[in-house]
């Protein structure tokens, strides 16, 4: 936490109730010259990184925190700081502001550095998105993100609906992959507009010959394999449902394909939907794209048995 109580006279506070200016006199400069206000309070993470900008461990900025030798730590040890939240500006708190307003105000006051930033996120209600952007989180060495509410008002000490934590160690894949028709597609939005958003896949009903859906896939899917799909998918394109496909209108997809083309899928695991037709109606949660099976027919794919039998382990 950065509080500033007058100009040019700042302090850090972590969760506790401890002091920290001191030992990051090279941030509390930094912020002093990047936020705009007579005196404020905003939340923010520090994170250590190394000379290429790259996160360290928690344990490293550790050892910062330190009453001696704090200049040579400053050199060994830089950090950056990535500002999320404000509690109070100019003798106006926002703690009842809702999370929309209290950004935006973050947004105008701080001018952005190379330690100064503020943190990364992205304003959605698609769970794929959701799940992409925790994904990508995690590669860049972050625990996990938060889920705020746009609407929700600030809660110290507590969570509730309106600010929700989603860590690494909440999320277990399933130790079984999926191999999975491409029966559809939907158009793109925002940074996938133009090309293919997401895709929706099916396993195989061998009794009744048909392809039953399961998931609609979006993460993992690069900008190469999003570049390769339409010509990949191009010769199957249908202008309407496919005649072995048993689909809820719901799950409707922008773009009907014949199922040809295979793709092994690695998820979270199998809940039941209202919205899947996949044997009693199961769904693959958090879909990730693995690769194109080149080597299957559609006739290979995972059956909406096996998927069932899948659910129960």
């Amino acid at each position: 936490m950065y509080h500033r109580v007058r100009p040019n006279h700042s302090r850090l506070f972590p969760p506790q109730p401890t002091v920290l200016t001191t030992q990051f006199p090279d941030l509390v400069k930094e912020l002093d010259q990047k936020v705009e206000g007579k005196e404020f309070v905003i939340e923010g993470e520090i994170i250590a990184i190394d000379e290429k900008g790259h996160h360290l461990p928690f344990q490293t900025l550790m050892q910062r925190r330190r009453k001696y030798d704090i200049e040579k730590y400053m050199k060994d040890i830089p950090v950056i700081v990535k500002l999320f939240d404000i509690l109070h500006w100019n003798e106006k708190a926002y703690l009842h502001q809702p999370y929309k307003d209290r950004t935006q105000l973050l947004t105008t006051i701080v001018s952005t550095s190379k330690h100064v930033m503020l943190a990364d996120k992205i304003i959605t209600d698609d769970i794929t998105e959701m799940d992409e952007f925790f994904r990508e989180m995690l590669k860049e060495k972050y625990e996990g993100v938060i889920v705020k509410s746009l609407t929700g008002e600030y809660q110290a000490g507590t969570r509730g609906w309106n600010w929700i934590k989603w860590k690494k160690d909440y999320v277990q894949d399933m130790s079984d992959t999926l191999d999975l028709v491409i029966v559809g597609a939907y158009h793109g939005k925002g940074k996938r507009s133009g090309v293919y958003g997401a895709l929706l896949c099916a396993a195989y009903n061998e009794k009744e010959d048909t392809f039953e859906t399961v998931c609609k896939l979006g993460t993992g899917l690069t900008d190469e394999v999003l570049a390769e799909l339409p010509q990949k998918l191009s010769k199957y394109k249908l202008d309407h449902r496919p005649a072995r496909l048993n689909i809820k209108k719901e799950m409707e997809p922008d773009i009907w394909f014949e199922p040809k083309i295979v793709v092994e899928v690695l998820g979270a695991e199998l809940t039941k939907s209202p919205f899947h037709t996949c044997g009693s109606g199961l769904a693959l949660r958090f879909p990730r794209f693995i690769q194109f099976r080149e080597n299957k027919k559609a006739e290979q794919a995972t059956t909406s048995k096996e998927v069932e039998g899948m659910k129960g382990k």
